[in-house]
């Protein structure tokens, strides 16, 4: 993560010195006064003349400006600042009548700002490089992804890289097509359009990301109810469905509130928009996340880790009163594959005996391995732990005491091979995960466990950058 904040940073303080190289460039702003109706015909022959401000009648030199040039929709004017203060562009035809009022504003850095369009010094580069600029940090979200391998890959770093990266491209993709269309048809589309998709940014992420969330929600609720045919009516056992509901509602509540008709004040319509803007942000870091979890779940259900390893902890969970392991359990044991290859793995039947339990987990396990013909030297039994994080604190001590250096795996169900892994990493424990196949009915609704389970283990550190996540868009609002 230290890489990638370097790398964002940089390319910050790259963005920003372009703006302000190109700015220094050029202060000369190019004002387009919407002409519509009646007006745009007289409009060859229109004539501009700046109007002081109300109170400010002394002021007559805040913009030095060159005669209209008549456009298709409206008429173009290049200005330059003068001192700083307000002023309201007059346009008027032959015959005296105003055309047009515009208001404008040169600031004390000589930017000139278009309160009719929305429109400063500069404007279109400073769009440009802000759609470039999330276009480039979604490929560095991306890429830190990619490099994320082995024990490296169990993070809530991964998780974020991999499900901001595509909100990161779909907002560069938004404002880049915004800016494209104001460059093209400024008429049409001015700087006020192009500052509401930064605004919205959340919200158009949640439109182009509704057919997913859909299909996620279809796919959830189908494997919910064949979960609910084979397994008790309990409220673990429905959470995907909710959860699938939560989303799709979540969306569709969005989606309504953007496509209300507004009449207010400016100070209601400021109101209503940082709702908005606040519902939607926290509804896409919800989103984010939850897609980044399932991209990382599957990818750690599906590896296989490289190489011969040393060691192999096997997590244990439940087994029937007599002692002997349910199928779910024996899936597990992939000592039998390191041995074929010619590997002496030391095994760690890892787990404590429950309250409802006669006996500890691992061992459990160590009956079922010795009953395979496993020899004792190969078998360090961790009977002590009663949670997968203690699974691993405990299981790294054994480690350390037998002899530290060599690799380790992990064993454990598909759908907990990532969580297991984020608490190796936590525990200090340098690991991979392999993990064992589940009934598909089961699966999606453990995985969903598992994706709340991440975000419960550590929700401090995750309320409080989804207050960053609020701010930073909050200041855009206010900004824009």
């Amino acid at each position: 993560m230290k890489r990638l904040a370097w790398q964002s940073g940089l390319l910050v303080v790259a963005a920003i010195l372009i703006c302000v190289f190109c700015r220094l460039q050029n202060n000369t702003y190019t004002a387009r006064i919407p002409l519509t109706g009646p007006e745009a015909e007289s409009a060859g022959s229109a004539k501009l003349r700046m109007v002081p401000e109300e109170g400010d009648e002394n002021n007559t030199g805040s913009i030095i400006f060159e005669e209209p040039r008549p456009e298709d929709k409206y008429a173009e004017v290049r200005m330059k600042p003068g001192q700083r203060g307000y002023v309201w562009a007059q346009m008027q035809n032959e015959s005296g009548e105003t055309l047009s009022y515009s208001r404008y504003h040169v600031s004390m850095f000589g930017t000139v700002y278009d309160y009719s369009t929305g429109g400063f010094t500069g404007d279109s580069v400073v769009m440009v490089v802000m759609a470039i600029f999330c276009l480039a940090e979604s490929l560095l979200l991306l890429l830190a992804f990619l490099r994320a391998k082995g024990p490296s890959f169990y993070a809530y770093s991964t998780i974020h890289t991999a499900g901001f990266s595509l909100f990161m491209l779909l907002t560069g993709i938004t404002i880049l097509s915004g800016t494209i269309r104001h460059l093209t048809d400024p008429a049409d589309y001015p700087m006020l359009y192009v500052y509401e998709l930064v605004i919205t940014a959340s919200y158009h992420f949640i439109r182009m990301a509704l057919p997913l969330i859909l299909l996620f929600a279809a796919s959830m609720t189908i494997s919910n109810i064949a979960l609910l045919r084979h397994e008790s009516r309990r409220l673990r056992n429905v959470l995907g469905i909710l959860i699938s509901l939560f989303m799709a509602a979540g969306a569709a509540l969005a989606l309504w509130m953007y496509s209300l008709n507004f009449s207010g004040s400016e100070t209601e319509y400021w109101v209503r928009m940082t709702v908005m803007t606040v519902y939607a942000t926290v509804y896409v870091y919800f989103e984010c996340m939850l897609i980044g979890a399932v991209i990382c779940g599957v990818i750690a259900a599906k590896h296989i880790p490289e190489g011969d390893c040393g060691y192999i902890i096997i997590l244990g969970c439940g087994f029937r009163k007599d002692g002997s392991l349910p199928p779910l359990l024996k899936g597990r044991v992939f000592w039998k594959q390191q041995k074929e290859k010619g590997v002496n793995a030391i095994l760690i039947p890892s787990g404590g005996q429950g309250r409802d339990e006669t006996m500890a987990e691992a061992e459990a396990m160590h009956r079922y391995l010795a009953s395979q013909n496993i020899p004792e030297e190969s078998i360090l039994l961790e009977n002590k732990s009663a949670n997968t994080y203690q699974n691993m604190e405990f299981s790294k001590k054994l480690i350390e005491e037998n002899g530290a250096g060599s690799k380790v795996v992990f064993s454990t169900t598909n759908y907990h091979v990532f969580r297991s892994g984020v608490w190796a990493s936590l525990a200090g424990l340098k690991a991979e995960g392999i993990g064992s196949r589940t009934k598909w009915w089961f699966w999606p609704n453990a995985f969903m466990r598992e994706c709340v389970g991440l975000l419960v283990n550590r929700w401090k550190q995750e309320l409080l950058f989804l207050v960053l996540l609020n701010a930073l868009f909050g200041v855009l609002a206010i900004m824009l």
